[in-house]
């Protein structure tokens, strides 16, 4: 378990704020595998979600069984960001996350994200700000620093603790580095180290099991964030938590296991964004997929260039016809 304010989540492993991808859609596929504690929306500005324009509305769709659920916010204006979080503690959110580390250009110009790693004071004042306006835990994702010569998470972590931030998120990176070179390590564990009663959060270059479990062993932090591993393989929070408990990881996915979640992915988007925008997407989002599927260079090509629900379906049927007579 992980103990965040005064909420309890069921393990400590939790699924990134990843841009364009956690999407309710994906959510809904990843929940039921298990082993998964908390689950982010995609960030969200909070002047879109104050005047509930259609794209926000789109980012923050939720239903009951998508829950325990985070919103993170982005943003530079204090009373924004207490409004917003007010919004989300009305909704039913468990957690509300300030983004204080995406290095995305369109975040950083608007002073936003890791931008505002460069003026902690500002940071401070937005965190002491978004805490007093709600009763539900409000925690913080950053990065190490903005870059090498400007390490300021440990020392910011402790002050955010003072403004009453439930727990931090560090992805072990500068906001320079984006998500190139490795993760450092010791970054993490010096934030580890500043707080004293906080959950930290280690995040980043988690990529299997035997990775989440040298982080926390290393750094001494309370639990793991995954993004970019979670789209290739949505089981990885299974995997890990029976790692963490037992030492053993279960048997990997069989080809049609992978295909019926990728099935109900394909059908998520269709449900919540139409025909037209979910094949689109899927395009997007299914190559993640193949990283893990052992499918035929036709059969992948031929999802990639998707042009309807039927050809998609009709594509799947042919590919397990054929695996299945190649294991008789």
């Amino acid at each position: 378990m992980l103990k965040i304010g005064h909420f309890e989540t069921d393990s400590n492993l939790l699924l990134a704020p990843i841009s364009g991808y956690c999407d309710l859609a994906f959510r809904l596929v990843v929940r039921p595998l298990g082993g998964l504690g908390l689950a982010s929306t995609d960030l969200i500005n909070p002047r879109g979600l104050l005047n509930q324009t259609s794209k926000t509305r789109e980012l923050v769709r939720t239903e009951p069984v998508d829950r325990p659920l985070c919103l993170q916010l982005y943003g530079r204006e204090p009373s924004e960001m207490a409004d917003a979080a007010r919004w989300a503690r009305d909704q039913g959110v468990s957690v509300v996350d300030i983004n204080l580390g995406c290095p995305a250009k369109k975040i950083v110009q608007r002073g936003a994200g890791a931008a505002l790693l460069c003026e902690p004071e500002r940071a401070l004042r937005l965190a002491e700000r978004v805490v007093r306006a709600v009763e539900i835990p409000v925690t913080a994702k950053m990065r190490l620093g903005w870059d090498e010569q400007s390490i300021i998470a440990p020392t910011l972590a402790g002050q955010l603790e003072e403004a009453g931030i439930a727990a931090v998120t560090i992805h072990g990176r500068t906001a320079v580095q984006k998500f190139s070179g490795t993760i450092d390590i010791e970054g993490i564990a010096h934030v580890v180290q500043a707080v004293r009663g906080i959950p930290v959060i280690g995040n980043g270059d988690i990529r299997r099991p035997a990775d989440a479990k040298a982080m926390i062993e290393r750094t001494g932090c309370a639990g793991v964030m995954i993004g970019r591993a979670a789209l290739r393989d949505p089981w990885i929070f299974r995997d890990i938590h029976a790692y963490l408990t037992t030492g053993r990881t279960p048997p990997p996915p069989r080809p049609a296991e992978r295909i019926t979640l990728i099935n109900r992915h394909f059908e998520n988007l269709l449900h919540y964004y139409g025909q037209r925008r979910a094949i689109l997407m899927f395009r997007q989002r299914v190559s993640w997929y193949f990283q893990h599927l052992a499918a035929p260079r036709a059969f992948r090509d031929q999802i990639r260039l998707l042009r309807s629900p039927e050809e998609y379906r009709e594509l799947v049927a042919t590919y397990l016809a054929d695996t299945e007579k190649a294991t008789e």
